[in-house]
């Protein structure tokens, strides 16, 4: 029996829950187990469902279930559990399901009864929830089944020698870029040990003392082909046979989230170009269950790398599915015991990703849904507050910012410039989702906030913030975080934004950002300041260089004065930087709002602005996908062409002199400032000057 409005469901957050665990469970380093240092919460082991159904006539159902279930109707036992007849009428249905081992779910199949997320669910405690679902209903693909694509691949070069580190000869592949899979050893002869050393670079696969990961397994001579038993990170990889043991080739399947690139960018830099195709890819490698940081080293889920993941995905795949899944299992359950990671700035970054997936996506249920969790975390944060109202670190929590030499005691202008926007989007989703008096308490907390932070920490004479205050006092640093969030967040008026631009972020004085993570905040705001071609120059001096040392997907950090074994090592160790890093991928996003120029401004792209900027280059062209379609944009020195999307969008630009469209009616709104408006699947061509 089928019915393709069935669906999967069970404890709302459980499945994303139980999948994080599974997924944190699986790192390791030089073969030992590395568990994250934060609290990973479990499943539901024992949940009932239920919904009441009128019938006209008796209905037989299909159940299919993960774990130990019975069936109960109207108050009484059903034996017949898997297949079994509702009778006509109105009838309440029960199932309970146990299952300590996996998510305990049920898929119900009938012709006009079958589950679907008007269901309720409870863990035997009388509070009954909406049911969760992934809007899957295969029986056959079980939800602890989270299925990958596989495709082959093959080396582009293979050398065979004689390692110091062996008596037999090893094997040398190189499978010309990052990627990630399961190695497979081909023409084995005889029986013995194998060592299997991986490398993001040359020189890690050469380190059998220094490589972060490495299989080390004992082959009984049964078999010509023996594919290795964990999925890992590589380039490179050299095997290292006992004596007696023959290994004759390597192979590898690569092992990725099946995926539509929807966005695309092109310009007249094929550099740029290269860019964002290396950026795409790096991305998809880290897109899998959830978005991980990195596929070597951690393979965890961090709450800032995700919130700039967010961002990428909306620009390039637009795929709701993971950005859900993993904004679930961040959250994790209550009660909140620490930050998100333990990380004070992470846990805002999450309700910032929790506001800006309702804007780009416009899911008001899936909203409302998170907004319990987003209360309590807020409410933990503010309970942490000190007595002027301000967030600093105390015992246990990790303050971040970025991986850089800086002040990190006290109060940090950056975190509370953090907290005051995640005030501000806490209250607009309060209001919208009814909760008035929340919304009216954190907006008033945002603005006594954002108050006490300008008094607090902007400093008249260097017309810029401070970056800290300790115990009452300003210290006399200036970075750059506070001052370019304040301007990303738009709470910098004219005078103060001009200060800002011109004696930080364009003041080579002031220390330089050296990691890509902070990069897209830095580049966002220079965009924001209008300064697109020093964005250009950037990220081609910043992603070029890391492209004309190699590399094949982009590095967790990147320092242009480091060169030979200094660029990979990290953490105290000479391979620890990761060299696929989802943070690396900031040009997706960065090409796709602020040359292309197209963003939301009313949730779900109801309604958008298009304002394309060349940025000193000569065309510029490409895709960005909403939930209503793709809004494609293309422009040059003379003519912009846009193809709107569903909704109500407008084309805004500059012309030296008056632009014309035979297509629709250009506004002047003064200062060489121009308007269209877009009409949804029409093309647009306008001439310029």
């Amino acid at each position: 029996m089928t019915n393709n409005r069935a669906v999967w469901i069970w404890y709302p957050g459980d499945q994303e829950i139980w999948l994080h665990k599974k997924v944190s469970m699986r790192r390791d380093e030089r073969g030992v187990l590395i568990p994250p240092f934060w609290r990973i919460d479990g499943h539901e082991q024992s949940v009932k469902f239920r919904r009441k159904v009128h019938l006209d006539r008796s209905e037989r159902v299909v159940l299919y279930a993960e774990g130990r279930h019975n069936v109960v109707i109207d108050g009484a036992m059903v034996y017949e559990i898997d297949a079994f007849t509702i009778p006509a009428g109105e009838h309440e249905l029960v199932v309970s399901v146990y299952n300590p081992e996996t998510v305990p779910a049920i898929l119900l199949v009938g012709e006009t009864v079958w589950t679907d997320a008007s269901w309720h669910v409870s863990r035997c405690d009388q509070v009954w929830l909406e049911a969760g679902t992934w809007q899957d209903g295969d029986p056959s693909r079980l939800p602890s089944e989270f299925r990958f694509a596989r495709q082959p691949l093959e080396p582009v070069r293979i050398e065979r020698a004689s390692g110091h580190d062996s008596d037999g000869p090893t094997l040398l592949a190189d499978f010309g870029r990052e990627t990630f899979g399961y190695v497979t050893l081909t023409g084995v002869e005889g029986a013995g040990r194998v060592r299997v050393y991986y490398g993001e670079s040359l020189e890690e696969a050469m380190s059998p003392d220094g490589c972060e990961t490495f299989d080390d397994v004992t082959i009984d001579g049964s078999t010509v082909s023996f594919e290795l038993p964990a999925s890992r990170a590589f380039r490179y990889v050299r095997a290292v046979p006992d004596d007696g043991l023959w290994i004759g080739g390597l192979a590898a399947e690569y092992e990725y989230l099946p995926l539509t690139y929807r966005g695309v960018f092109r310009c007249s830099n094929e550099r740029l170009n290269d860019i964002w195709d290396t950026a795409a890819y790096t991305l998809h490698l880290n897109t899998r269950e959830f978005f991980l940081d990195g596929i070597k080293r951690d393979r965890w889920v961090w709450s800032g790398d995700a919130y700039q993941s967010f961002l990428l995905n909306d620009y390039l795949f637009f795929d709701e599915a993971v950005t859900r899944r993993t904004l679930v299992a961040l959250r994790g359950k209550d009660p909140v015991g620490t930050h998100l990671n333990f990380i004070m700035d992470y846990s805002f970054y999450w309700i910032l990703g929790v506001y800006d997936n309702y804007l780009y996506g416009g899911d008001l249920e899936f909203l409302r849904a998170m907004y319990p969790k987003l209360r309590s975390l807020l409410e933990f944060c503010l309970g942490r507050a000190n007595a002027n109202g301000m967030m600093e670190g105390l015992p246990g929590d990790w303050v971040f910012v970025d991986w850089a030499d800086m002040e990190k005691d006290g109060e940090l202008c950056f975190e509370q410039l953090l907290l005051c926007r995640s005030l501000e989007a806490a209250a607009e989703m309060a209001s919208l989702l009814g909760h008035a008096a929340d919304a009216s308490a954190y907006a008033e907390r945002a603005r006594t906030l954002k108050r006490d932070i300008f008094e607090a920490f902007w400093d008249d004479s260097r017309g810029a913030f401070a970056h800290s205050r300790l115990n009452g006092v300003r210290r006399e640093a200036i970075t750059q975080y506070p001052n370019l969030f304040a301007l990303l967040f738009g709470y910098l008026d004219e005078a103060k934004r001009d200060s800002v631009i011109r004696r930080v972020l364009l003041n080579p004085d002031v220390p330089a950002i050296k990691t890509p993570y902070m990069k897209f905040y830095e580049l966002a705001a220079l965009c924001e300041a209008g300064e697109h071609r020093q964005v250009v120059e950037r990220i081609l001096a910043y992603w070029g260089g890391m492209l004309d040392l190699g590399a094949t997907t982009f590095w967790e950090e990147y320092d242009p004065t480091q060169s030979g074994a200094e660029l990979y090592a990290m953490y105290g160790r000479p391979f620890g930087k990761s060299l696929c890093h989802a943070w690396g991928a900031s040009p997706i996003y960065l090409f796709g709002r602020y040359f292309l120029g197209v963003r939301p401004t009313s949730p779900g792209y109801a309604t958008y602005l298009v304002e394309p900027a060349l940025g000193g280059l000569e065309r510029i062209e490409g895709v960005v996908p909403t939930p209503n379609g793709d809004v494609e944009v293309r422009m040059d020195l003379r003519t912009i062409r846009v193809r709107g999307a569903g909704g109500a969008g407008k084309l805004r630009f500059r012309s030296d002199a008056d632009p014309y469209s035979a297509d629709g009616r250009i506004e002047e709104l003064g200062g060489g400032l121009y308007e269209l408006a877009l009409e949804p699947q029409r093309t647009y061509t306008i001439t310029y000057r």
